[in-house]
């Protein structure tokens, strides 16, 4: 079964945000270079990569369902922030956004009754879960550090060792 123009459409909207998120990520990991947050920057520049990742996936399951993938232009985002607090705030309202977006495509091939396409997404609603969680927790733990310098370079050196 072909992917709808409705969900293909969607998808590709979906796509465009995904690319549009890496573009956010990559600008908060600039900021926080500038500031000498190298583990804060490191920690945005791999959620940029991630995000790119998933637009790769977005992309390959449309061709797989036989559509066609439009690219669209791109938007600047923005590239200064207050503090890596606000940075953090911005990061997890923006994958609340995500989120969202992608649960409507979700309830758009349910209507549909596209089985593929529903399958395809579950992946995608488990990964939400994570990166709304780990935005929060960054979030909160900045919360809690206020104003303290070395909890803050200590919080930083924890981001930079990231792997994954």
């Amino acid at each position: 079964m072909e992917i709808s123009k409705e969900l293909q459409d969607a998808i590709n909207d979906q796509i465009n945000f995904e690319l549009y998120s890496g573009y956010i990520y990559l600008s908060m990991a600039t900021w926080l270079e500038e500031q000498n947050l190298a583990g804060m920057a490191r920690w945005m520049e791999m959620q940029a990569e991630e995000e790119y990742e998933h637009a790769m996936k977005f992309y390959k399951f449309v061709f797989d369902r036989g559509g066609r993938v439009t690219m669209k232009s791109i938007a600047g985002p923005k590239t200064e922030w207050e503090s890596p607090l606000a940075i953090f705030e911005e990061a997890y309202g923006h994958e609340k956004e995500v989120s969202k977006r992608i649960y409507d495509i979700g309830e758009m091939a349910e209507k549909e009754g596209d089985k593929a396409t529903e399958s395809f997404l579950k992946w995608f609603y488990d990964e939400q879960v994570e990166e709304e969680e780990q935005t929060a927790r960054i979030r909160d733990l900045l919360k809690m550090i206020g104003d303290s310098v070395p909890a803050l370079m200590q919080l930083d050196a924890r981001l930079g060792a990231r792997e994954d």
